[in-house]
């Protein structure tokens, strides 16, 4: 429960917030308190050993699950590390300036004991600068091989736990140890930062807790999340126990990057339908809304380091090992296969593939052989020991029914082998095969295409031009990340053995100007769109989604995981109920105006009608003869005269000002007479069907208008439904006098000129015609429509309407969101909180007045 003083706290900071328009040296690193910022922490280490030592070079921080780097230990005790070149994130860095200070953070891949930890971490930062994360090797083992992957990669590769001796159910310790191991990534990760200029990059689905623990410590930090692996469907991960955890974690990066559209679309579905969030592009970015910030997508897959390709090409050992393949499989077509040993890779697909191949067509035996490269697993289990048990039988099988003495059509190389051999094979290879279930990316048909390109030396020993004679065929998996990228590949479905089939055939048939063709349109894309061309475009839209940092205000909001920054433009801020009551108390004359849904009833509430506490309040301030109290809703004005007949003294705007009422004893009004209506008989029957074909939708009639609801249709669905009815009935009412309007889960038809704004207009005008010219004007609201409302008052301070006092004016939206309203408040219950409170400072003045307590309760009671 907050305290009182918290709650006095932050709504003091609220009311009167830090401008963060103009920046500064560094930002606070501590938030002691939702909006409270400690003092700044001014940096002025100057080890020589720091990262964070004052700099005005440009920082990009690197935080994955594994360093790049390649660590050994001797006999003696010494340690020996040097960089991995063949690294992803060592090659990322050719997308940077060379001015640019690349500072990694991440893991190593072996244990080092407590006692050197100090030791190792300032020879790595000194000479290599890394960060090292030293997990306890318990730790270790239930963050890395526990969590991530026995529960996030299976999950996200569509792997589901049906049955217990087939995959592991949720373990909740296991996500505690993924939380552990995130915090400790986080708290090395503001060792290396300096200033809020200073880049961070987070890869994959190790760390996605990561955006939310640095975050909490620095609201302004340029912060990138790339998730290399495939994002499953709403469906899959749905299932998932800790979803919002995690998709909120990751929308506090201000840009989040995936390899496909396929995967972007998923985690949109995914904020859509779990969270309740919108997206939109704009000028070719997608957004999604979340608190006031615009978190960015950014949709480029990973390319490869075309010359560490190439270099490693050149070597000697390299162009002797692709005349050695060529000479030992010299008149027959070469297949290559490069794998990881898991279970979704399909190795045993793809030879079930060749086998019915070599079945269906005899005169290739003989003829073709696949070399598959099967790298070490990377994480242990039963099923990846079952994979590696069916493939090497059906291997075996193959190559007892179609080999011989001197031929086997399948070669498994299932130890780890030198990257100059495998770069050899490329190179060597007239066909490669990529026949994963499922993967995030793969590289392998990137890499194969670049040294199909070969090099001078290697034409000159094959005797061909280099200008002219480079080919190469790619078979791709139309589910892996690089299939939308490789047009000229055959995509096959792996699950059809027929399709695998008949792919490989087809590879075997091409003749040599296809080849070629094919070749160099792969190779066109692969080369200009390289790692390092990946590195820049994400670090340069990186840079556009915070440019807008510092011209917001923020506070931040939530507990643990759950924890979320708002932002707000600087005239947009949290209405501070100290400041609302004391204006409400020196006013004279006020206007009240109240939106009805969503404002004073929760939106998801079943029961609409209001409480009997909501009655008492409302007809406590109607009972203030200092107030003109209304309630401006869509609604009919038949469920609003009967859900507030209680109050006697409450004036109604109903169908959005279509009909208004002073109080209960009055007359409804109109301005509307003899309306138009043949509309009616055209927007019904289309909204008829879309009804039918909708479901969860429904149409409300009113005597003004015509509206669809889909609140409870499916999400996408429904919204989908809404965009193509408000075109179809802007077209069919083209001609007449009616404005289609789109609204909060509601499509609406209602004549045109009608809006809350011109009823609040027409109300203040005939308080000020009567001689009661409000100074306090309130109008709190929820959806678009009222939006009208907020527009009408605010214009009332360069009015001549109200004259010669300009009233003070309080436009209040509910929910943070973007608003023509200068105030927001959270919820419809801070909505009836802060009408209880006024109206008991309202109940106890009265009594003050008629002499029924002292003076001294009130000032007792508002202490």
């Amino acid at each position: 429960m907050v305290s009182k003083s918290y709650s006095n706290l932050l709504d003091m900071t609220c009311g009167d917030g830090f401008d963060f328009r103009q920046p500064f040296k560094s930002l606070p690193r501590v938030v002691t308190s939702p909006g409270i910022i400690s003092d700044p922490d001014w940096d002025t280490r100057s080890d020589g050993d720091s990262v964070g030592s004052a700099s005005s070079t440009e920082r990009k921080i690197i935080v994955a699950n594994f360093l790049p780097l390649n660590c050994t230990k001797d006999e003696t005790g010494h340690w020996s590390f040097s960089m991995d070149d063949d690294a992803l994130l060592m090659q990322l860095k050719d997308g940077f300036s060379n001015e640019t200070d690349v500072v990694y953070v991440g893991s190593l891949k072996v244990q080092v004991d407590p006692s050197e930890q100090d030791q190792v971490a300032q020879k790595l930062l000194r000479e290599y600068r890394c960060i090292p994360t030293f997990l306890p090797s318990d730790l270790q083992q239930q963050f890395y091989h526990g969590f991530c992957k026995q529960q996030l990669w299976p999950l996200f590769h569509y792997m589901l736990p049906i049955c217990l001796d087939k995959g592991e159910l949720f373990d909740r310790n296991l996500f505690q140890a993924y939380v552990r191991a995130n915090k400790l990534f986080a708290d090395k990760v503001m060792e290396a930062i300096n200033t809020d200029d200073d880049c961070v990059w987070v890869h994959d689905y190790h760390l996605m807790l990561l955006p939310t623990f640095l975050r909490k410590r620095l609201h302004r930090i340029k912060l990138g999340f790339f998730l290399h692996s495939p994002f499953p469907s709403s469906e899959i991960y749905r299932t998932l126990p800790v979803r919002d955890e995690i998709l909120k974690s990751l929308l506090n990066a201000d840009l989040i990057g995936f390899q496909t559209f396929d995967y972007a679309r998923h985690f949109l579905s995914c904020c859509s339908r779990l969270l309740g969030l919108h997206y939109e592009s704009k000028r070719g970015y997608i957004g999604i809304e979340y608190f006031g910030r615009t978190v960015s997508l950014k949709i480029l897959s990973v390319g490869v380091h075309v010359g560490r390709l190439e270099s490693v090409l050149k070597l000697p050992a390299t162009i002797s090992k692709v005349q050695e393949i060529e000479q030992k499989y010299k008149g027959m077509m070469l297949m290559l296969g490069v794998d990881d040993m898991d279970i979704f890779k399909g190795i045993s697909l793809k030879l079930l593939g060749l086998e019915l191949l070599l079945e269906r067509n005899p005169k290739l035996r003989g003829k073709i052989v696949l070399v598959q490269i099967i790298n070490p697993a990377r994480s242990t289990g039963k099923d990846v020991q079952e994979a590696i048990t069916e493939a090497v039988s059906v291997a075996e099988r193959i190559n007892t029914k179609y080999g011989s003495s001197d031929y086997k059509p399948v070669i498994l190389i299932d130890h780890r082998i030198p990257f100059y051999e495998k770069i050899a094979f490329y190179a060597a290879s007239d066909c490669c095969i990529v026949n994963a279930v499922r993967d995030g990316m793969n590289l392998i048909p990137y890499e194969y295409t670049v040294c199909r390109q070969g090099n001078e030396e290697i034409d000159k020993l094959r005797g061909v031009d280099q200008k002219t004679h480079h080919t190469s065929t790619l078979i791709v998996s139309e589910f892996v990340g690089c299939s939308p990228s490789l047009s000229g590949a055959f995509r096959v479905n792996p699950w059809s053995v027929d399709d695998v089939a008949d792919a490989l055939y087809r590879a075997t048939d091409l003749t040599e100007s296809e080849k070629r063709l094919r070749h160099e349109k792969h190779y066109r894309y692969v080369s200009t769109h390289d790692v390092a061309y990946w590195a820049r475009s994400f670090a340069q839209d990186l840079e556009r989604a915070c440019k807008d940092h510092y011209s917001r205000r923020c506070w931040a909001i939530g507990f643990g995981l759950n924890f979320r920054i708002i932002a707000l433009s600087p005239g947009f801020r949290k209405l501070s109920s100290e400041h609302f009551v004391s204006s409400y108390n020196k006013a004279s004359r006020r206007a009240i105006f109240l939106d009805y849904d969503g404002t004073l009833v929760a939106q998801s509430s079943i029961n609409k009608a209001p409480s009997a506490e909501l009655i008492s309040i409302l007809n406590t301030l109607c009972d203030d003869p200092k107030n003109n109290v209304f309630i401006v809703s869509g609604r009919g004005r038949n469920s609003l005269d009967e859900w507030f007949s209680p109050c006697e003294k409450l004036g109604i705007a109903a169908e959005h000002g279509y009909f208004i009422r002073w109080n209960k004893s009055a007359a409804w009004e109109s301005s509307y007479s003899n309306p138009h209506r043949e509309w009616k008989h055209i927007a019904e029957p289309v909204m008829q069907v879309y009804t039918e074909t909708t479901d969860g939708s429904f149409i409300e009639p009113k005597e003004s208008a015509l509206v669809w609801h889909y609140l409870d249709a499916d999400h996408d669905f429904g919204s989908c439904q809404a965009k193509e009815l408000l075109d179809h009935l802007e077209r069919v009412l083209s001609n007449e006098p009616v404005a289609v309007k789109c609204g909060h889960y509601i499509v609406e038809v209602k004549p045109q000129g009608l809006s809350k704004g011109l009823a609040v207009d027409k109300l203040i005008r005939t308080l000020v015609n009567n001689g009661k010219a409000p100074d306090f004007l309130m109008c709190i609201g929820n959806d678009r429509s009222d939006e009208d409302m907020f527009e009408s008052i605010n214009g009332m301070t360069s009015s001549a309407v109200i004259s010669p006092t300009v009233p003070e004016i309080f436009a209040c939206s509910v929910g943070q969101k973007p608003s023509k309203a200068k105030y927001y408040v959270d919820d419809t219950n801070e909505v009836i909180r802060l009408l209880k409170t006024v109206t008991r400072n309202s109940s106890r003045r009265e009594d003050v007045s008629h002499g029924r307590v002292s003076f001294r309760d009130v000032l007792d009671y508002v202490d």
